[in-house]
């Protein structure tokens, strides 16, 4: 090697600078909601850069150590921009990885604090995910878990994964077990507009929507999901006044949102703004999924009507809305025969009424998953979804 600019020492270092900046822009634009990237069909080569990663970047780091010498004897010019390039190196794999990174911008909670209602701090309007097992209760405002996307807890002595992902607004609770051992996950970006997390274990990616493994070893495999509902807390609480509610984190304060526009619908525009019309990308719609069939409810016909009574996959349902008209339901009717009404701020039917919480005179409705997402996203998720 000469060490002149035309050399293939000075080819090599150069080829490996821009290999690298290639790569840490790849590795961020493919798994991330940057322009473009989350309309692409780009899952399978997102992975395989994240599996590869480390390997790619010994392998441009091995040609800009080799030619490394034969850009420094190139002419002055070329010469200045050897260290140049460099600094800019390392400054773009800094933000890449420590100021992009998924998990380094939204963070798990340092500290969990669940308070029983005469200790909480959440304003009563706010929107919650809810969960009842075994008679005990929690509440997670979304307020807080938008921010967190995943939150740890437990109840009823279960493990809990409590998610939400702002940009399909899709709230999902699952038990973070896989083939019954427990397991741990990290927020490693999106795709299609939705929160993926990735276990320790395999390095497996995981569909926030369905609780899914959709690339990797365990890809089919999904985590069982619990029922919950999403309803303001002031309505939470009256259904379950002995609720433990998660306050919020001191060390995120900053990061939690103050106002209410993304919870009542009045944002516009960007990831998480909401369409007027129905039937929009943005559109809000409660989408129920069962033995193989699924199906998508305009919200505004549910807040119309309140009730709306059908059959899914052979099963049928009930989806109510609350008197606050922000807070919903779904249950499993008794048969297809049985008809609900809302009467008041409970379901009546010919056999009584019966309270939101799915209490009556004949026993318990069977609660069952419904969604309330955008559009664009259970249309997504659920290819074969038909609409109502």
């Amino acid at each position: 090697m000469t060490g002149l600019p035309g050399t293939l020492a000075s080819r090599l270092f150069w080829i490996g600078i821009v290999g690298l900046a290639v790569l840490e822009i790849a590795l961020v634009y493919f798994i991330m909601p940057m322009p473009g990237s989350q309309r692409m069909r780009s899952l399978e080569l997102a992975y395989a850069l994240h599996s590869w990663r480390w390997a790619a970047r010994a392998l441009f780091g091995v040609l800009v150590l080799v030619g490394l010498g034969g850009a420094r004897r190139c002419a002055a010019r070329m010469r200045m921009l050897v260290p140049a390039s460099l600094v800019a190196l390392v400054a773009l794999a800094y933000v890449v990885n420590f100021r992009m990174a998924a998990d380094r911008m939204f963070l798990q909670p340092r500290t969990l604090v669940m308070a029983p209602v005469v200790s909480n701090r959440v304003a009563l309007d706010r929107l919650v995910v809810g969960i009842e097992i075994d008679g005990q209760a929690k509440a997670y405002p979304l307020q807080f878990i938008g921010y967190h996307h995943q939150v740890r807890d437990s109840l009823a002595g279960q493990a809990l994964l409590v998610s939400y992902c702002t940009v399909c607004r899709t709230g999902r609770v699952f038990k973070p077990t896989v083939h019954g051992a427990p397991e741990t996950f990290r927020l490693v970006g999106m795709d299609q507009f939705n929160a993926m997390f990735e276990d320790r274990a395999t390095g497996s990616w995981w569909r926030q929507a369905n609780g899914q493994a959709v690339i990797g070893p365990l890809q089919g495999i999904a985590m069982p999901e619990l029922p919950s509902v999403q309803v303001a807390l002031a309505q939470w609480i009256a259904l379950h006044p002995n609720t433990l509610v998660m306050q919020p984190d001191p060390a995120f304060t900053h990061e939690y949102t103050k106002d209410y526009a993304y919870e009542r619908g009045t944002k516009r525009g960007g990831l998480t703004g909401t369409d007027t019309a129905s039937w929009q990308d943005k559109s809000w719609v409660v989408g129920v999924a069962l033995h193989g069939a699924a199906k998508a409810y305009d919200w505004k016909r549910l807040c119309r009507e309140r009730v709306i009574n059908d059959v899914v996959g052979g099963v049928p349902i009930v989806l109510a809305m609350g008197p606050d008209r922000v807070s919903f339901f779904a249950f499993r009717r008794p048969d297809a025969g049985t008809q609900f009404r809302m009467m008041g701020d409970s379901l009546a039917s010919d056999a009584g009424r019966y309270a939101l919480n799915g209490r009556g005179p004949a026993g318990a409705l069977s609660a069952i998953t419904a969604s309330q997402e955008f559009w664009h996203s259970w249309r997504s998720f659920q290819p074969a979804t038909t609409r109502d």
